[in-house]
């Protein structure tokens, strides 16, 4: 199968920036989206910040219809309405659809859970015996597969829509998803993406896991520092990010602008062997899943200008560079580029992939690198490996062809993306 797959339309909800105006500054100028949360304080929780966006709920009154807003609860659901239908309508379409049923187009768009606050009403109401209160929408609010059908419902779409779920590699799982479906003929165009709310019964479980950052707390936008020496752990974020994709001649054919390209990509498991556990990837999957995604894309690995790595601010990112290392048979030399969104948004777990995949195709468009912030102080046997010119810490104007974008998640499941600058070849 010889059919392109671009991007046309982009849409975020992201603790930095909501909307892609918001969201391109915050990132070109390295704002950070972490604030302290008095909640979490309160809870007696170490780490008492996170990544929240600025969001309001009112404004899905212009996203959905009357009924369907005044049914609409969980945070999770709403993020991904707004920004799924906001890629939708930046890819040059309408949400007018309600007579006109888009077969063509389907939509894969991924969660870990529904929001837990949702649970807790649906328990607190049976165990009182109260049930019939609930109401008839209830399951609508609490379903894994939630946001997928509230946006392919408002949007009359009606080839393949999907819920997946990989932990961390949710997002960029769908995206991955949506490119295959184009690729091999089953679908013209597909809506894709993420979204995760992390509510304080989340947050706390993260918690009491010691996997998260505590010594920053004072001074929020400092806390999360992928690939600091200085690094304590995660931040946790929230949000959703969505890409519409397209055949390319689809595209062409209706006028869309493009974003940018993707070239390829791979999926895998390490199995949960050789190191691999539930929380931690083995490293043999990690590397092929890189080495596979640069073959299926046919693209030479010397050829990336960039990576946008997991890269969480935890002790797995050396191992997570030593896998870069290996996978493109590089050393500090040669080492490319490389940031992580997360110094800015936190590590938005399953909406990671995706909001992040959106950077990227913002930095392929606009033709710049942004910095990774809190990075002062970087890990010695990190530089060691990339070379601190690799290691940007303000945003750089530069020509950009090819960037390899990778998240990998609990469960020890991999996923890496191949993208590139669009070029009409013909």
């Amino acid at each position: 199968m010889n059919r392109r797959v671009v991007i046309t339309g982009l849409g975020v909800v992201a603790p930095n920036g909501t909307g892609i105006p918001d969201f391109l500054q915050a990132i070109q100028n390295g704002v950070s989206g972490i604030r302290f949360n008095p909640q979490y304080e309160a809870l007696n929780f170490n780490c008492q910040v996170s990544g929240v966006p600025v969001f309001e709920w009112n404004h899905l009154e212009n996203y959905v219809t009357e009924v369907s807003f005044h049914g609409l609860k969980g945070q999770g659901i709403g993020y991904a309405i707004k920004a799924a239908l906001d890629a939708w309508t930046d890819a040059g379409n309408t949400f007018d659809t309600e007579n006109d049923t888009h077969w063509d187009t389907g939509c894969v768009f991924g969660n870990s859970v529904s929001d837990t606050s949702v649970i807790k009403n649906i328990i607190a109401r049976v165990d009182a015996k109260e049930a019939k209160k609930l109401g008839s929408r209830v399951i609508e609010q609490v379903m894994n597969s939630g946001a997928t059908a509230y946006i392919s419902g408002r949007l009359g779409l009606g080839n393949k829509v999907i819920t997946n779920s990989a932990a961390c590699a949710t997002g960029s799982q769908a995206v991955l998803m949506g490119y295959e479906y184009i690729k091999y003929g089953m679908a013209k165009r597909m809506l894709v993406g993420s979204t995760e709310h992390v509510d304080p019964y989340i947050f706390g479980a993260f918690d009491s896991m010691r996997v998260l950052s505590r010594k920053f707390n004072s001074v929020p936008g400092q806390a999360s520092r992928p690939m600091s020496a200085t690094a304590g752990g995660f931040i946790p974020g929230s949000g959703a990010g969505a890409l519409v994709l397209e055949d390319l001649d689809f595209a062409l054919a209706r006028g869309a602008s493009i974003y940018a390209e993707i070239l390829g990509g791979a999926n895998n498991s390490g199995g949960q062997r050789n190191g691999g556990s539930m929380t931690a990837p083995n490293n043999e999957g990690v590397i092929k899943c890189i080495e596979d995604a640069i073959t299926n894309s046919n693209v030479n690995p010397h050829d990336i200008d960039l990576i946008s790595g997991h890269l969480t601010a935890t002790l797995a990112d050396k191992m997570e560079i030593r896998n870069w290392v290996a996978a493109l048979g590089t050393d500090s030399s040669k080492f490319p580029l490389t940031n992580s969104l997360k110094s800015m948004t936190g590590h938005c777990l399953s909406a990671a992939g995706s909001i992040e995949c959106i950077a990227v195709a913002l930095q392929i468009f606009h033709q710049f690198i942004h910095p990774n912030i809190n990075l002062e102080d970087p890990n010695p046997e990190i530089v060691e490996m990339t070379g601190m010119d690799a290691l940007p810490t303000a945003c750089i104007k530069k020509e950009i062809n090819i960037v390899a974008k990778a998240n990998f998640g609990f469960g020890d499941v991999n996923t890496c993306l191949i993208f590139s600058k669009f070029r009409n070849n013909g």
